[in-house]
């Protein structure tokens, strides 16, 4: 995310959005002496502290992400079987971008050059390398490629009537089009998010986690960038939360191996009155595709909200909590069996109306089955 600032601030991955570690020396040491670094999303960064050697680093990094398979670096198509960005202004010696280019008197002009393989050209790397595979690489060969677009083709200009039409039919696929053909799409669409009635907010949320998982495939920065911007509008106690946190907990579990990390900051939202109940249903979305991410953030202080005298918020907690197996809960989730408060969830966009006593009956199946 691009991020506007006096104050020197961590890098961060330009696809994902996540803090990098600082990049350190190859284990094999080569002629050019770059240091190198990998994002948890599979993006392979390299760092050229001069900024003067930007093109040696792009090759260096080019040739990293293919593991060293020079042959097959040199056979790949920039934008259609590689993703490649920057970071300026980096200090290698304090692990911080600074955007005034000066440090206590010292001259900033380092460079962060990443590159992220797209799918089978990573699995073709890795292949031809020594075989074995990260958790990471891993993730990477799962990621679904969406289409390359033709770039001669007559791009489409979007409108707020043609975005909203689009988002009301569920056509998924115009919207993509639109929105690789017009960057404003993703403008339009936050725009719905403000709708007056619930139902509609909550389907436009749906609707933006399914464009945005398609999108991330080529634009993963444009994304990261949205969800900073939606995190930054929460924060804002002078603008309305509508549609905000529901959309944020869509967009992650649309594409968890590129935006997991974002979901530890979704509990900072937990105990405020008007998105305490579209926290607890952010992480249920994202614990349906990967529970290992919400368990890995303090999910443990929604435990509280199993007993909370709102049923929305107790049927939510007791929603999250079965999808997540959640032994450590399982006697509190028993004593809910006898709770008769009728509550409407969202699956996919749509109201489903259901009760306390039912979501527990499903969350204890759950536990039993671990």
């Amino acid at each position: 995310m691009a991020k506007k600032t006096c104050i020197p601030v961590k890098p961060w991955c330009p696809f994902c959005g996540q803090n990098v570690p600082p990049p350190k020396a190859p284990v094999q040491r080569k002629m050019n002496e770059f240091t190198m670094g990998e994002c948890q999303c599979g993006a392979v960064y390299v760092c050229d502290e001069t900024g003067h050697n930007i093109g040696s680093a792009m090759v260096e990094c080019l040739v990293h992400a293919s593991h060293d398979n020079w042959e097959l670096a040199w056979d790949l198509i920039p934008e259609e079987d590689y993703l490649t960005d920057q970071i300026d202004n980096y200090d290698q010696v304090t692990h911080q971008v600074v955007e005034t280019r000066n440090l206590d008197g010292r001259a900033v002009r380092g460079v962060l050059y990443f590159v992220r393989m797209n799918q089978e050209f990573a699995q073709a790397s890795i292949q031809s390398g020594t075989g074995q595979q990260s958790e990471q690489e891993e993730a990477l060969l799962r990621l679904p490629k969406e289409p390359i677009r033709d770039p001669k083709r007559t791009k489409k200009k979007a409108s707020k009537k043609e975005v909203e039409e689009l988002a009301d039919s569920s056509d998924i696929d115009g919207l993509v089009d639109l929105l690789f053909d017009d960057a404003k799409t993703m403008r339009y669409l936050q725009r719905l998010l403000y709708d007056p009635e619930p139902d509609k907010r909550w389907f436009y949320a749906y609707v933006m986690g399914r464009v945005c998982a398609r999108y991330a495939s080529q634009k993963p920065g444009a994304v990261s960038d949205l969800l900073h911007r939606l995190f930054e509008a929460c924060s804002d106690s002078a603008a309305s939360h509508w549609g905000l946190i529901e959309t944020v907990g869509s967009v992650i579990a649309g594409r968890p191996d590129l935006f997991g990390a974002f979901a530890a900051h979704i509990l900072l939202y937990r105990n405020v009155p008007t998105t305490r109940v579209q926290t607890l249903w952010a992480m249920a979305e994202i614990a349906k595709v990967r529970p290992d991410i919400v368990r890995g953030t303090p999910f443990y202080s929604l435990f509280p909200m199993l007993g909370h005298p709102d049923p929305l918020t107790r049927g939510h907690a007791v929603l999250l909590f079965g999808l997540l197996k959640a032994t450590e809960v399982q006697s509190q989730i028993e004593g809910l069996l006898q709770d008769g408060a009728m509550l409407t969830i969202y699956s996919e966009g749509r109201p489903e109306h259901t009760t306390v006593a039912a979501l527990a009956r499903q969350a204890l199946e759950r536990v039993a089955g671990v």
